[in-house]
């Protein structure tokens, strides 16, 4: 017989999941202020593998227009500004031998409004992950009303199953509404 609250629980789980991951996606999505995330997915050459930046160089803001990449080995600084350039950034690194500075450039109006269609296409994708996460513990209940499940159970569980999907959807819309303001301030 199914059990019910690890069916929830389950669900549960999944929204979860891809509320985080909504999290992380619009958190490497440039809003015009320097943030330090956008270098998350950049990775480099040091001593014969692929690391992140962050493993071979501090990583602050001094400002918020600027990011300021201070490598541990001096020998690092080709490496660091090559694959800063040959990421999709599109951000020209300055070198002065001691610190690699990337000026954020400000956001033109028509970027503004791409970044925001961009995060609207993140939020939806998570959106589609919670009702499927509905969908398919919807799916298990109904199967476990063959296997012996009273009906009674299974409607309080599928209102559950509700009232969680809305929480996580809402969760998402006010995520989504905070990056866009972000996105949309000048």
């Amino acid at each position: 017989m199914i059990d019910v609250k690890v069916c929830l629980s389950e669900a549960e789980e999944k929204m979860e999941e891809a509320v985080m991951y909504l999290e992380e996606a619009l958190a490497h999505i440039r809003a015009g202020k320097a943030n330090t995330k956008i270098l998350d997915g950049i990775r480099v050459d040091s001593y014969g593998s692929l690391v992140p930046l962050n493993n071979v160089a501090a990583i602050n803001t001094p400002d918020a227009r600027t990011i300021a990449i201070k490598p541990w080995d001096k020998s690092m600084f080709r490496v660091i500004e090559k694959a800063i350039i040959d990421s999709d950034l599109g951000i020209m690194p300055e070198n002065n031998g001691e610190i690699i500075r990337l000026g954020i450039p400000p956001l033109t109006e028509e970027r503004r409004k791409q970044l925001a269609k961009q995060c609207g296409k993140e939020g939806e994708n998570a959106k589609v992950s919670i009702r499927n996460a509905r969908r398919d513990t919807n799916d298990k209940l109904k199967k476990g009303i063959k296997d012996g499940l009273s009906e009674d159970i299974e409607k309080d569980a599928e209102n559950d199953l509700q009232k969680m999907h809305d929480k996580y959807i809402k969760k998402i819309e006010a995520l989504l509404d905070a990056k866009e303001k972000e996105i949309m301030t000048v």
